[in-house]
């Protein structure tokens, strides 16, 4: 067994360091992060650090780091209150990590990174056509964590676009079915598999499979 405490920790090579920090917590979710300028320039983005942060009302979170000096993403978000998240798939990962360059201010990631900007019923900020799951969100609040430098959005999710087969009777979304794409680390990326849906943990009962297809 080998035990890394904080010294140790802090004293590696910023490398190594930064491989280990981004992949000791596991499996992160991937999204394209989809945003527009005022002038109506499109940004995207891959992101991995959506987190769920309540249903009623739909929120998600999401971490914004500060690797450049600027940050196209965010300043669209502040400026124009709405932004898209859509999901990474088996035949667009590689386009998706494309993303993550330092393009020059103003360059579109869609065009530079081969993926097609879909607007929706007039919301503003493109979704990723080639995604199966698509979500548009409300800017709810932002949050500045002078810890680390990081920024915290928080969205208000106001329209989820899907194709059919991805919902299941239950509403929960099946993310096998839509082929999405998991990462770890900064650079690797995984195609998880469904062991089994469980029922409702409850004490002093032993939960039960669901009676869904497991693909």
């Amino acid at each position: 067994m080998k035990v890394i405490n904080a010294q140790q920790i802090a004293d590696m090579d910023k490398p190594y360091r930064t491989a280990l920090m981004n992949s000791v917590s596991g499996y992160k979710p991937l999204n394209l992060l989809g945003t527009i300028s005022s002038e109506g320039k499109p940004n995207l983005c891959i992101v991995s650090s959506v987190f769920h942060l309540g249903s009623n009302p739909p929120l998600l979170g999401m971490v914004i780091r500060p690797v450049w000096p600027h940050n196209d993403s965010l300043n669209n978000i502040r400026n124009v209150g709405k932004y898209t998240l859509s999901n990474v798939q088996t035949d667009t990962y590689r386009n998706a990590h494309q993303t993550s360059a330092s393009y020059p201010s103003g360059v579109s990631e869609f065009e530079e990174c081969g993926f097609t900007a879909y607007y929706q019923d007039g919301f503003k900020p493109p979704f990723v056509a080639e995604s199966t799951i698509k979500i548009g969100l409300e800017l709810a609040e932002i949050m500045d964590v002078p810890l680390n430098g990081t920024t915290i959005v928080i969205g208000k999710i106001t329209r989820i676009i899907v194709d059919d087969h991805v919902i299941q009777p239950d509403g929960s979304i099946d993310h096998i079915s839509a082929q999405t794409v998991a990462g770890s680390g900064l650079d690797s990326y995984l195609l998880p598999r469904l062991l089994e849906r469980l029922t409702y943990a409850k004490p002093g009962t032993t939960p039960q499979s669901l009676n869904f297809d497991q693909k």
